[in-house]
């Protein structure tokens, strides 16, 4: 799959934080997946920065329990082994997780891979690797990450796009009010994580909406 990705506009990620004080999480992450894809998402990742092994595992499995395996692609953030062991599309790292190498040898060649970049160099040395797409970001100020670094705006957005070949997602504080600047500023696909928490489905339509589907 990774091989022949064509990035959709909109790129859902489904923060477990969120749901962190429910009583049954992993349900709880599934009923989110479920309103987005009700919404007419088409690519999922799910992210989880503060939970432990098996609970991160038990949520991504009941995501792959609900999510189709034909026309959705289901992300794993970070986590490469969880990405096998629970049957995802493929795996996303950042900087400070495994390399896109070791990522690779793990998740094997037919898995989508993708890599979280913070400016030029970081973009440069991206280009060299067999990444299926890269992130960049954060564009702009965002409450979702406890330390996101400097923000790169859409001018950031411009120059990474001129820096790849490589499918390029902007992350990072777009909303449906920005969403569409950025996408004029070069990037393929926009990653979105808070402005989808209220009413998923009806949201995921709007981003859908104002940034067309393909």
């Amino acid at each position: 799959m990774g091989r022949n990705l064509r990035l959709p506009r909109l790129y859902a990620i489904v923060d477990a934080g969120i749901f962190a004080a429910e009583k049954d999480a992993a349900l709880a992450v599934a009923r989110f997946a479920e309103e987005l894809l009700a919404g007419g998402a088409t690519l999922i990742q799910y992210r989880n920065k503060t939970g432990n092994g098996p609970q991160m595992l038990s949520q991504a499995r009941e995501l792959r329990r609900v999510v189709p395996r034909d026309g959705v692609v289901l992300i794993m953030n970070d986590r490469a082994d969880l990405c096998l062991a629970a049957g995802f599309d493929g795996v996303h790292v950042g900087q400070d997780d495994l390399s896109p190498a070791g990522a690779r040898m793990v998740v094997g060649k037919e898995r989508v891979l993708g890599l979280s970049t913070h400016h030029p160099e970081q973009l440069a040395a991206a280009e060299q690797t067999d990444i299926d797409y890269v992130a960049i970001g954060p564009v702009f100020a965002t409450s979702t990450k406890e330390n996101p670094g400097p923000l790169v705006g859409l001018e950031g957005v411009r120059r990474a796009r001129a820096a790849t070949r490589k499918p390029l997602v902007a992350i990072g504080g777009i909303t449906r009010a920005k969403c569409r600047a950025v996408l004029e500023a070069g990037a393929d696909c926009v990653a979105v994580v808070s402005d989808l928490r209220e009413n998923p489905r009806a949201a995921t339509e709007e981003f859908l909406r104002i940034l067309g589907r393909s």
